[in-house]
Order: structure tokens, then C-alpha cells, then sequence
């Protein structure tokens, strides 16, 4: 096998690419564009749920189970299964693999993956905590070998990440892609008790509240403007200007909570479109990360082109602004299950 065609049905795109032997990807626009120059088609899953923790061949069985997943992971996995039902149809002679995100974290400790919930919660109705972003963290501790690394993706979806020695130890996102930092237009981790308050005295039904968490909130909610960093740092209002502000804490507390489940750091990893394409924010974050021995080059973060080090001369750890390669990963992941070598 040779060339994989890689599905990432993200919370705000559709991204489709053919990545060869060699792990260089194309984009393309169409499943139809694919055509015969694709051997297997890997799609990423957002959640796998309790059932799904290693990548698995799909068949109508296993559509019929993501299906039922979707409310796991409402902005991720509906987009997910309606990209393999089109990917089916379009290629149906092809084999397709579904690789999950939550996969990369299956090796967190007990301690970092439950909630301080009844047990009947946690035993009878599998709640707890799974982590995303797995194959982008991935691909950053495959590129960045370190024995502590934290990973911060901050895309549409933002999540920051403890790495030990290559495998996954904590993270901020949990059950859903829902909790943890603000993002574009999710609110990150919030009280519990402001959605029963609401419940209670809004009379606010189940969808509302959904609708406002996950497409509402986070950057798009504290501006009112936008949910996109760029915009926002072009804005000269006083809300584009909390909002940056509220992020940049966020991610910065995260990070050093990441440290302390590492009991220290090694380097930092800045990935996904925000995380590679804004320096203020990475300069933003890194400013209150001192402490931790952060310390930016500011011409070299300014300037910075992924994949590049940022870090000053000098400095007690890397600081790496990193291209992410989700699609590597997943068609590496792919033809393994289908019994190629990998790349």
C-alpha cells in the first residue's frame, strides 16, 4: 500500500488528503477526486467512546455504533459519520479505517482519567474522562523527544496535553471535546451549576444549552464578534481584547497544571492553526510561563515559520511552533491495521 486518503472532519472543516509512502500529503477536494490513486482511506474519529479504543476496519456494524457515539461528540462525530457514509459510496471497493482521537489516551493514569463522580456513574454509564486531539498530539511527541512535553493544539478546538516519555498522562479536554480551555465557539470548562441554574430558572431546554456551549461561547461568546484569533487581534475593542486575554490565561494555567502532572517540563509544543499561525498568542501564553523557565526568542516567535524553535538562547526548554500532521498519522495508523508497513 502506498497512498492513503486521509478524512479529518473537524468541528469547523472538512479536510481530505492523499498522503503517500513517503508522508507527503496533496489536498483534495472531493472524494470522486480520489479516484483509483488511492490504495485505503483513513478516516479520523473524534470519539471512540469505551468501545472504540484502538483503530478499527469499517463496516456497516461499526457506522451503526459511531452513529449512536455522536452525542459524545456533537460538533466532531456527526460530521465524522456523515464523511464515511459519503467516503463509502463514492469508493466502495476500498478499505476504510476509522482511527480515533481518543486513542492516544488511553494511557492516562486512573487519577487524570476519573471524575470524582458516584460510582454508579462511572461503572454503570462510563463516564469519564478520554482526551482528543490524540493524533496531533502524536505526531508532536513523535517530532519533539523529550521525556516531558506539553502539547498545546489550539485550533477551532483547543486542548493542552502531558506527555511522558511518548505517552499521553493528562489533558484538558475530558468526556467530550467540551471541556477545558475556551475555544472558537466552545466554552471550555465551566461550573456545572450555571446549566442547572439555567435549567431551573430560564426554563433554557436541553438544545439551547447545547447549542450555546458548543457554538456560541468560547472566543465568539466573551467578543461577540468572532471566533477567529486573527480577527480578533485586529480588533480594537474592549471585548476582542478580553477575549484574548481570557484565552491566553486559560491556556497558560493549563499548561503549568500540565507541568505539575509531569513534575516539570522539557518543552513546549505551540500546533493547529492558532498555535502555528499567532504570535502574540503564543507570546501571550509564554509570558506568564516564566516561572516554568518560558522564554521566548521575540524575533524568532514573530518570525516563526513552522516547524521552527522559538525558545530563547539559552533557555531552560524548547519551545516549538510545530506544523500539525494529523494526516501522517492516521494513514501510518491505516496501513498498519491493513498489514503494510508503515511510512
Amino acid at each position: 500500500m502506498s497512498r492513503v486518503l486521509v478524512v479529518n472532519a473537524g468541528s469547523m472543516s472538512l479536510k481530505l488528503s492523499v498522503v503517500d509512502e513517503t508522508g507527503t500529503s496533496r489536498q483534495i477536494d472531493s472524494f470522486e477526486q480520489a479516484g483509483t490513486e488511492v490504495d485505503a482511506v483513513a478516516h479520523r474519529v473524534v470519539h471512540g467512546g469505551t468501545r472504540f479504543r484502538e483503530p478499527v476496519l469499517i463496516d456497516a456494524k461499526v457506522t451503526a455504533a459511531l452513529d449512536a457515539l455522536a452525542e459524545l461528540a456533537p460538533l466532531h462525530n456527526r460530521r465524522g459519520v456523515a464523511a464515511i457514509k459519503e467516503a463509502m459510496s463514492a469508493l466502495p471497493h476500498i478499505p476504510q479505517v476509522a482511527v480515533f482521537d481518543t486513542a492516544f489516551h488511553r494511557t492516562m493514569p486512573d487519577e487524570a482519567s476519573t471524575y470524582a463522580l458516584p460510582a454508579r456513574w462511572r461503572d454503570d454509564w462510563d463516564i469519564r474522562r478520554f482526551g482528543f486531539h490524540g493524533l496531533s498530539v502524536q505526531w508532536a511527541a513523535e517530532q519533539v523527544r523529550v521525556p516531558r512535553l506539553v502539547v498545546c493544539h489550539l485550533g477551532g478546538g483547543c486542548s493542552v496535553t502531558a506527555v511522558r516519555d511518548g505517552r499521553s498522562v493528562d489533558t484538558t479536554m475530558g468526556y467530550s471535546p467540551l471541556e477545558g480551555v475556551p475555544m472558537a465557539t466552545r466554552s471550555g470548562s465551566i461550573d456545572t451549576e450555571i446549566v442547572l441554574h439555567l435549567l431551573r430558572t430560564q426554563k433554557l431546554d436541553l438544545d439551547e444549552i447545547e447549542r450555546a456551549l458548543e457554538s456560541e461561547s468560547g472566543l465568539l461568546g466573551l467578543s461577540g464578534e468572532t471566533g477567529r484569533v486573527e480577527e480578533l487581534e485586529r480588533s480594537s475593542s474592549p471585548a476582542a481584547k478580553l477575549a484574548l486575554g481570557v484565552f491566553a490565561h486559560r491556556v497558560a494555567a493549563s499548561v503549568a497544571a500540565m507541568a505539575a502532572s509531569l513534575n516539570g517540563i522539557d518543552a513546549l509544543v505551540f500546533t493547529a492553526g492558532i498555535g502555528e499561525g499567532s504570535a502574540s498568542v503564543r507570546r501571550d501564553v509564554c509570558s506568564r510561563l516564566a516561572f516554568l523557565g518560558v522564554e521566548l526568542d521575540s524575533e524568532a516567535n514573530a518570525a516563526a515559520v513552522p516547524d521552527v524553535d522559538v525558545n530563547a538562547q539559552g533557555a531552560a526548554l524548547r519551545i516549538v511552533v510545530l506544523h500539525a500532521r494529523e494526516d501522517v498519522v492516521a494513514a501510518r495508523v491505516a496501513e498498519k491495521l491493513l498489514g503494510s508497513p508503515p511510512a
